[in-house]
């Protein structure tokens, strides 16, 4: 452990290497860092359980893009793989389209 000795010695050493009247903007200026890297590991911690939470909470539907555009075209998507529901967008896609006549 650091005694008061050791302390005092770093403190005066700090002084002799910025000077006394760099030391309030130094004190300054390393709370403010301190400040917002507090906010960042907040933030970060904040978003890490988010993230945790969407991925165990069973309520939440996650669509794949694949079968958000199937649904789009009105594809039945219930028990069907995004590769059967690809092939199924292509024939979709590949039908002539109907041209009405007046």
């Amino acid at each position: 452990m650091i005694g008061t000795t050791e302390l005092m010695l770093i403190f005066g050493l700090i002084v002799l290497l910025f000077g006394a009247n760099k030391l309030p903007e130094l004190a300054r200026s390393m709370g403010s860092s301190m400040g917002e890297f507090k906010k960042a590991q907040t933030e970060s911690e904040r978003s890490l359980r988010d993230f945790e939470r969407n991925i165990t909470d069973p309520t939440v539907s996650r669509k794949t893009k694949v079968q958000e555009t199937a649904e789009k075209l009105g594809i039945d998507i219930r028990g069907k793989s995004d590769d059967q529901l690809l092939d199924e967008i292509q024939r979709a896609a590949e039908k002539p389209k109907e041209v009405s006549h007046p």
